[in-house]
């Protein structure tokens, strides 16, 4: 059982070890989480870059999808769930290998994005899934996702009864060693089993901050002793809403409400990977005909990356050319500490998108130097298997 805060939000199994770590409670996606700790959103950040963070995203939608009557034959279960779930989405299920996830997008009949999820095949199990979906869409997301699988297959949500921790940074495989040894043998987009405290945790290497990671799902009953175990680590350190929020933006990732929502195509939020080979051949994915015209074309906006000289350009402030006209709208944006300067993404037409394009930003109505620049403004440094 979560623990009660003191409001009608919904509390996480790690209510308690927030307040009684000083975190600033803030309402987020229905939930009260710490948007910062005493140390403050930019000494977490840098920690974060430099040893690794502990982050509790709990209120994150993780589920099991598994087929009602599995024939017990490995690949042909796997067909059958895939099946299950690839009309909802552009990825490639039916391809992934055991213990694979693949990052892929749940659209509606246009073209645009309902939700960004995760989608993993289960190392154990024939005809499961392993789904994680975003807070602020998870009833949605899994009411379309149980409509569609029907009498064929179980969804079986897993954010009730656990919680989720992300290790981020680059001691976070020194750390899960303590823990799951062998959990540092997984590489980025992988996930497994390891047993801990009389459970089985559920492990992947995979994030939200752009740095090497991990997050794990735990039983609530654990989740404070497992949380810890973590922080017993002096290389450790509890890290907030805030600092994950300006790690995800250096990262140049896309969140969702900002950089994605139900009018945005994959194409224009420069996530064409997403969209599987198989898929695209196929066209057989929600909004193909949009999607795949974009591709081809070009969409009549992208999203770009900015640096902003001076103060910071937030959501909603207005892109404008060098002639002072509104030629699109910043979706996120913010002071970036790795980088010490100001710097924002947001989308404009695509003949404002080339790299080294000087355009302005409206901030409190006065027009600041911006420059469009390559994302990730800051590199990844997820874990890969040497090509």
């Amino acid at each position: 059982m979560a623990e009660t805060s003191p409001s009608d939000l919904k509390s996480t199994p790690l209510y308690q070890r927030h307040v009684a770590a000083n975190g600033r409670m803030v309402p987020f996606g229905g939930y009260s989480l710490p948007v910062q700790y005493p140390s403050g959103i930019m000494a977490e950040h840098k920690w974060t870059r430099e040893q690794a963070g502990l982050f509790d995203v709990s209120h994150m939608g993780p589920a099991f999808l598994t087929l009602n009557n599995p024939s017990g034959d490995t690949e042909a279960d796997h067909a059958a769930v895939s099946a299950l779930i690839e009309p909802l989405i552009c990825g490639d299920i039916a391809g992934l290998k055991p213990g694979n996830i693949r990052y892929t997008l749940l659209l509606n009949e246009t073209g645009g994005v309902v939700d960004d999820l995760m989608v993993g095949r289960s190392p154990l199990f024939a005809g499961a899934l392993y789904i994680v979906v975003n807070a602020g869409t998870k009833e949605g997301d899994f009411a379309i996702i149980e409509a569609a699988v029907g009498d064929k297959a179980r969804l079986m949500r897993a954010d009730a009864d656990n919680a989720l921790l992300a290790l981020q940074g680059p001691e976070a495989v020194n750390v899960i060693a303590q823990i799951a040894p062998g959990a540092g043998e997984l590489t980025f987009m992988q996930y497994a089993p390891f047993e801990w405290g009389g459970e089985r945790l559920i492990i992947s290497r995979a994030g939200y901050t752009g740095e090497d990671g991990f997050e794990i799902l735990v039983s609530a009953a654990n989740a404070t002793k497992l949380w810890d175990a973590l922080l017993a680590d002096d290389r450790v350190k509890p890290i907030g809403l805030g600092a994950r929020d300006s790690l995800r933006l250096e990262a140049g990732l896309p969140l969702y409400g900002h950089e994605l929502d139900e009018t945005i195509s994959p194409i224009e939020a420069v996530l064409g990977f997403a969209v599987s080979k198989r898929r695209r051949e196929a066209a057989d994915f929600p909004g193909a005909g949009r999607i795949l015209a974009e591709r081809e074309n070009g969409p009549s906006r992208i999203r770009i990356g900015l640096i902003v000289e001076g103060a910071p350009a937030r959501e909603g402030a207005e892109i404008l050319d060098t002639a002072g006209s509104p030629i699109g709208v910043v979706t996120s944006g913010g002071f970036a500490p790795s980088l010490g300067k100001a710097i924002a993404m947001g989308f404009v037409p695509p003949a404002h998108a080339t790299q080294g394009t000087r355009l302005q930003v409206s901030v409190r109505g006065r027009a600041q130097p911006a420059e469009v620049v390559p994302t990730p403004f800051v590199p990844h440094r997820y874990f890969r298997k040497a090509s």
